[in-house]
């Protein structure tokens, strides 16, 4: 997570560095993933939709990107938000849900893991799962995993 958290801090210090100041400020977190819906097997070469569900906290928090990291065929996932820090801003909690596209360039499996919050110690906490690959045939059925 320490990637990830130093790839929201290089964001938030390239987006705050501006010639015009339009007097909005703002900062980003990193948001728990609540679920995960992807295929129960990629297709070599194929590109497939994955779908990444968060709980939005307040009417200020708006999604942004995703923080992801590579090392080999891992992939490490989290939800980054823009947050605005106005006086107006509304508790919220809605589920958000939104989809980015992973295309298969290995036969290998890929794991993913899912950024899901810290525990009470701290710790980071991700939910991790394998996806096998095969070639050839289309991927059969989607695996949809909640907290």
């Amino acid at each position: 997570m320490k990637k990830l958290l130093i790839l929201v801090v290089l964001l938030s210090a390239f987006s705050s560095c501006s010639i015009e100041d339009d007097g909005e400020d703002f900062y980003y977190e990193v948001m728990p993933i609540e679920s995960v819906d992807l295929p129960e097997n990629f297709v070599f070469g194929e590109t497939h939709s994955i779908g990444v569900t968060y709980l939005r906290t307040s009417t200020c928090h708006v999604f942004f990107n995703f923080a992801n990291t590579i090392d080999g065929n891992e992939r490490t996932i989290a939800v980054v938000n823009r947050v605005v820090t106005e006086p107006t801003c509304d508790q919220d909690d809605t589920e958000v849900t939104i989809n980015f596209n992973f295309t298969v360039s290995s036969n290998e499996p890929y794991v993913f893991r899912f950024f899901q919050g810290e525990n009470e110690e701290g710790e980071d906490q991700y939910y991790m799962v394998e996806v096998p690959v095969v070639s050839g045939i289309s991927a059969l059925g989607n695996t949809s995993i909640t907290n």
